[in-house]
């Protein structure tokens, strides 16, 4: 696995070789696998990882609930809230629906919606690996809401890379290099070899080339 001075380096490099915009751009961690038979041993991953700095660019949150619940969800500050008939006249616009799942990082649902959610929901939201994440009755969802402001959710089904968000350019180097470590550790956790099954390990912004860092590093 790289080393921090190795990850900062490539922090430093990705800042200097992006054109600056009129936009906060986000830092995106890429880990690239060997010696992994996939036929032998799936890797499905679609799991939350708490990061330990915030990103300037706070993740969506979707939630959908009734009662104190709801209040306190409301309360709190969510991106958006359904109860129970709002979820039902939302099924039938399809485009609404699309626009929903692909605005929001992350969804929660009041545990006597998750039937529901599926049966009107899930063609848009199982696809994107966005279904909810259940809340019982009397849940916690301010600590629910907390954590997931600060978490990124880790896909792969199946392939030789993973990436994801890490970062964004409002925040320092060290933070960028604090969360990288942070998924790097959770990936090598769910490889059969841990850190023996990196191949290679890429941080860029949005606007950057890949090729080009891969470059950068092989120098």
């Amino acid at each position: 696995m790289a080393n921090q001075q190795e990850l900062k380096q490539t922090v430093i490099q990705a800042r200097k070789d992006v054109k600056k915009r009129n936009f906060s751009q986000s830092f995106e961690l890429i880990v690239s696998f060997k010696d992994l038979d996939l036929k032998k041993q799936p890797l499905n991953l679609n799991e939350i990882v708490r990061l330990p700095n915030n990103f300037g660019k706070i993740p969506k949150i979707c939630v959908f609930a009734s009662g104190d619940l709801a209040l306190r969800a409301e309360k709190v500050g969510v991106d958006d809230l359904f109860n129970e008939d709002e979820l039902n006249v939302l099924s039938s616009q399809k485009r609404d629906v699309k626009k929903l799942s692909r605005k929001h990082d992350f969804f929660l649902a009041e545990s006597k919606f998750m039937v529901n959610i599926g049966k009107l929901l899930g063609s848009q939201l199982g696809p994107l690996g966005k279904m909810p994440t259940p809340l019982p009755p009397n849940a916690p969802i301010e600590d629910f809401i907390e954590r997931f402001r600060s978490s990124v959710r880790i896909k792969c089904k199946n392939v030789n890379v993973i990436s994801c968000k890490i970062g964004d350019e409002s925040m320092t180097d060290d933070q960028v290099i604090e969360n990288s470590s942070t998924i790097l550790d959770f990936i090598e956790g769910k490889l059969p070899l841990g850190s023996k099954n990196l191949k290679d390990i890429y941080i860029k912004l949005s606007m950057s080339n890949v090729t080009h860092l891969k470059e950068e590093k092989k120098k």
